[in-house]
């Protein structure tokens, strides 16, 4: 039975003047379904690579912890269902009891997102890693397009390459009908001389390296009308390899992976090449959008443009560096003052190449507020409801020129995060009930940025849905406004 006050639930819902949207809501694929995908697209061989690597837990348990760290291996989700409601863990299984169960939990329609799917584009041999995606986006869309009134599911699109991730795109979108997506938001890549080591890896976040590289993914997208959504983790990175701690390397991982590929899109100047595109990094909250958006408007006004000429080691009076070195320098400074030049060299070298000295060069910004536009209009975060710093995103007297991000209402139901699926509203709710969120700005949480993110790319997005007639509102009112 729910603990949830269940008429306060209902008593709150039937009161908000506007639709509920999930931007992130979780199905547990019923895996032997997803393998007879498989074994459908590929063969039996290769379903049973898909059998060994979701039993990697089990079958490395007894390996010993340096043994498993020389591998990449680290401490996994477990116990990660919620289990004492059988109604969430079947709901969480069944795309047609969440669509039956979706008003009841206060939600009028939800994006669902892969749980076992988000696994497979990270694969590293190319043809099972693209057959796998394949066979998860196939199960995707026949499990859940009887219910697309409620509901609709993510692809998983791999980004090895840009190719690979357009193939998997026209698939999805083409073939299958699938209305979102998601694209892996880093690919692990082998250092030279590493081989098979996948310890020895450095992350490719389609950063400002090679700014142009996904250029064609990017573009892809906005033809086919869909948002590029990136839902990846980033345990096994960094600190986050624990052999003993799941909570460890858990705590802080959406917000990581979100913020690497956040940043790189930035700084190689996508979103600015692609004004009319939008992008969305789910489950590591706002908190690290807001904090990585007032980092770079501080970077750009001391190093962005021009402005970085300021710290050019020609600037230094060397005649009265001279002077002051011989009154105020200790006898060992004075005693080496011929060395001047060697002192002053190490992190202020005056030969960098001055084609890299502006590290904003790709973003084509003529000022903050450039910085500022990005990401109060193109860039979406997704937040549980339980989040205490969701508020950040609306508290124009902290963010940097009053900016208002777009945070997104995002459930985790199917997931541990949710013990009780009734209880994702109320917990949204607390930050009004607490004056740190207003009325309009929970309006814009749980409806209004969902609507813009997905209807402004794809008009279509949420027709035949429940929200169709709202969101078509929404998104003609907001264009005109």
């Amino acid at each position: 039975m729910s603990s949830v006050d269940l008429s306060k639930l209902k008593r709150i819902r039937s009161a908000l003047p506007h639709p509920v949207i999930d931007a992130d809501g979780h199905l547990v694929e019923f895996l032997p379904a997803v393998r007879d995908q498989l074994v459908d697209l590929a063969g039996e061989d290769m379903a049973g690579q898909l059998d060994s690597v979701f039993d990697a837990a089990r079958l490395t348990r007894d390996l010993d912890a340096d043994t498993r760290r020389g591998l990449g291996l680290f401490r996994m989700s477990w116990w990660a269902f919620p289990t004492a409601n059988t109604m969430d863990r079947a709901a969480a299984l069944m795309p047609g009891l969440m669509a039956e169960r979706l008003p009841e939990i206060g939600i009028d329609f939800a994006i669902l997102y892969p749980t076992f799917g988000l696994t497979v584009p990270h694969i590293d041999d190319p043809a099972f890693r693209q057959a796998a995606c394949r066979a998860f986006n196939r199960y995707y869309a026949e499990t859940c397009a009887p219910h697309a009134h409620r509901l609709t599911p993510a692809a998983v699109i791999p980004m090895h390459s840009p190719q690979e991730a357009i193939e998997e795109l026209n698939y999805a979108v083409n073939t299958l009908g699938l209305r979102a997506v998601t694209l892996a938001g880093y690919v692990a890549r082998p250092l030279p001389g590493a081989g098979e080591l996948r310890a020895a890896r450095w992350i490719d976040s389609f950063g400002p390296d090679d700014p142009e590289a996904y250029d064609a993914v990017w573009a892809h997208c906005q033809a086919l009308g869909v948002t590029p959504t990136f839902h990846s983790s980033a345990m096994g990175w960094g600190s986050r390899v624990s052999q003993s701690s799941y909570v460890f390397n858990h705590i802080g991982n959406f917000a990581t992976a979100g913020e690497a590929t956040c940043r790189s899109l930035f700084l190689a100047g996508v979103p600015q090449r692609f004004p009319d595109l939008r992008f969305a990094f789910l489950e590591g909250g706002v908190g690290w959008g807001a904090n990585l958006y007032a980092d770079l408007v501080g970077h750009y006004e001391k190093r962005g443009g021009g402005s970085v000429s300021q710290f050019d080691p020609a600037n230094v009076d060397r005649t009265q560096l001279s002077e002051l070195l011989a009154k105020y320098g200790s006898p060992g400074l004075v005693r080496r003052q011929d060395r001047l030049d060697d002192a002053l060299r190490l992190l202020s070298d005056p030969d960098e190449d001055p084609a890299t000295l502006d590290e904003f060069r790709h973003c084509g910004l003529r000022g903050p507020e450039d910085i500022r536009q990005v990401f109060a209009e193109q860039f979406f975060f997704g937040c549980e409801a339980d989040d205490p710093m969701n508020a950040v995103a609306f508290d124009t007297a902290l963010n940097p020129m009053g900016a208002r991000l777009r945070a997104l209402f995002s459930s985790d139901i199917g997931h541990w995060d949710v013990p009780d699926m009734q209880g994702v509203l109320l917990e949204a709710w607390e930050l009004v009930e607490r004056d740190q969120l207003s009325e309009e700005d929970f309006r814009a949480f749980t409806f209004s940025n969902a609507a813009t993110l997905f209807g402004r790319s794809h008009p279509e997005f949420f027709a035949g849905t429940a929200v169709e007639a709202a969101v078509r509102a929404e998104v003609e009112g907001s264009s005109s406004a």
